[in-house]
Formats: C-alpha cells, sequence, structure tokens
C-alpha cells in the first residue's frame, strides 16, 4: 500500500511511519523543511518539500495514492494562546486539511483518508460518558474540533471512507503533554489541576500508532472514533500516578483561579475534562494494549 502522511516528523507522525515501513508499505511524507525530514525519517521515506497550509504539486503525489493520514497541526500544549497562536492552531489545521481534502476528491486511487481531530471536539462535558455520537461542546477546542471535521468531511464521496480520529491526551516518553508535565512533578510541585475531577482521556501513543493503522486497515471504520483508554481516570488520580511515577507526593492542587490568571483560555481548556470512551473502535474489535495507568507512567518516566 502507498500511503501520504502529513505532520510525518511529528509526534505522531515518525512512530506511525516507521510502523508502516516495518509492514513493507510505501509512505511519502510533505514536509515545509525536507532536510529535516528525511534525516529523521532515512532513505526509505519520499519526502516532498512544501507547505501543506498552500496548494501545490504536492497534491498531485498525494492524489496517487491509496490512503492518506493527515496528521498536520501546530500543537495545543505549547505556549500561551495568544491570538496569534490560535491563528496557527487554526491555519495548520484548516488550511492543510482543505487541501488534503480537495486532493483527495480528485483521486482515482484514495480509498481512505484518516484525518486527525481531538476528544476537545466534546467541551467540557462533565460527568457524562461521551460516544462518537455526543453533541459538540461550544469552546475555542471544541469549535476548532467541529470546523477541523467539517474539512476534512469535504472529501467524502463514493468508494471513499473517511476516519476522523478523536485523540485524547498522548502520552510519551518524549515530547507532547508529559513531557511538559514532568519538571514540576519531579520538583515535587506537581498536583491536580483545580478540583482535579475532571476526566483525562489519555492515551498511549504506541495505542494510537495501532488504531491509526486499524482505521487505515479496516473497513469497517468510518466516521468518528474516539482514540482514548476505555476507562479514562479523574485527572486528580492521574497526577497522583504521575507523582508515584516521580516518587513523589502530588496532592496539592493547582488552584483553577491560577490557572486561568497565568494562562487565559488555555487554563480553561486545562480545567476542561471529557470522558470520552472509544466505542467505535472497540465496537470493531480494536484493543487497546497499554491500559493500567500506573504501569505506563512508570516505563514512560523511567524512559524520559
Amino acid at each position: 500500500m502507498r500511503l501520504f502522511i502529513t505532520g510525518g516528523t511529528g509526534l505522531l507522525g515518525r512512530p506511525l511511519i516507521m510502523r508502516l515501513l516495518e509492514r513493507g508499505d510505501e509512505v511519502i511524507c510533505v514536509s515545509r523543511d525536507p532536510g529535516r525530514a528525511r534525516g529523521l525519517l532515512g532513505p526509505q521515506v519520499e519526502v516532498v518539500g512544501a507547505d501543506p497550509t498552500l496548494p501545490g504539486s504536492w497534491q498531485d503525489r498525494l492524489a496517487g495514492c491509496d490512503a492518506v493520514v493527515n496528521l498536520a497541526g501546530d500543537p495545543v500544549v505549547r505556549g500561551r494562546w495568544t491570538t496569534a497562536k490560535k491563528q496557527r492552531l487554526r491555519r495548520s489545521r484548516l488550511a492543510t486539511t482543505g487541501n488534503v481534502a480537495r486532493a483527495v476528491v480528485g483521486s482515482d486511487t484514495v480509498r481512505v483518508l484518516v484525518s486527525a481531530s481531538a476528544v476537545g471536539y466534546y467541551g467540557d462535558s462533565g460527568e457524562v460518558a461521551l460516544g462518537e455520537d455526543a453533541e459538540p461542546g461550544q469552546d475555542f477546542l471544541a469549535r476548532l474540533a467541529v470546523e477541523w471535521e467539517h474539512t476534512a468531511g469535504m472529501a467524502v464521496h463514493e468508494g471513499l471512507r473517511v476516519v476522523l480520529a478523536r485523540i485524547g491526551v498522548v502520552l510519551a516518553a518524549e515530547g507532547g503533554a508529559l513531557s511538559l508535565m514532568l519538571k514540576p512533578f519531579r520538583m515535587g510541585l506537581g498536583g491536580p489541576l483545580g478540583n482535579g475531577r475532571q476526566y483525562f482521556p489519555w492515551v498511549h501513543r504506541d495505542d494510537l500508532v495501532s488504531a491509526l493503522l486499524f482505521m487505515v486497515d479496516n473497513d469497517q471504520m468510518d466516521g468518528p472514533a474516539n482514540v482514548a483508554v476505555p476507562d479514562p481516570p479523574r485527572q486528580k488520580d492521574f497526577a497522583r500516578a504521575l507523582g508515584r511515577a516521580c516518587g513523589k507526593s502530588a496532592i496539592l492542587p493547582v488552584p483553577g483561579f491560577a490557572l486561568k490568571l497565568m494562562l487565559g483560555e488555555k487554563g480553561e481548556m486545562l480545567l476542561a475534562g471529557q470522558r470520552a470512551v472509544p466505542r467505535s473502535l472497540r465496537a470493531r474489535g480494536f484493543k487497546f494494549a497499554h491500559t493500567e495507568l500506573d504501569t505506563v507512567l512508570a516505563d514512560l518516566v523511567g524512559d524520559s
């Protein structure tokens, strides 16, 4: 199978590409910095130098592939949400996805588009267990996710599957949310955010990569699919588990008002939670390999 990947040098893209190569697939990746991408991904990957937020000849290479995995997007967890940051978050997702969708529509060969989204789609949703049919929220991330998914949906036509991967908080030994949390927790300064009762829908990166491959390969996968552990913990329980992994106490909460004061709208996002459950994946037989939080964090913290 020939696959086209956006976001191929990121936290998710690199391990996904390595798994694809291991099983014998051909991979094409688009990157604004092709030299760096080739250094990270190796000679087996064809790298097309282009800005995917802009239309260009890279779309012709995409249109000749069998499958597309669209992972491009400026990281949500890094930096304060200034007006400029929010514009980057929107443009990096919507412009790229729009260009991907237009290329897919013009293709005679692409049979599946897996496009990233986020469990932030649901907003701050309290105690309710959220399947993929739950209504979207109204905050910035929820509205962005709705637009993101709508843009990917522009590609829908007869004979094409479009899978919308609503991804939870990705845990990996390097990069992502965990790397930002580790410093205060290792100093003994970590703790629950606000009252800590909000749900924390996490997923191990290895399981996420497996889920993306499952979406590509399984003809029954179509539409939105939550990608988070089946039984997400509350944030205070996650914080305590991370404290144990770091050998530190993690019981003193970070007051909600302080988060909002320091981080503004991003602080409100950290106080929100989604009890997102992966009903679509599980109904089609996907099994998560990494669900024991203490084991996962001990392993990841030890490797970081």
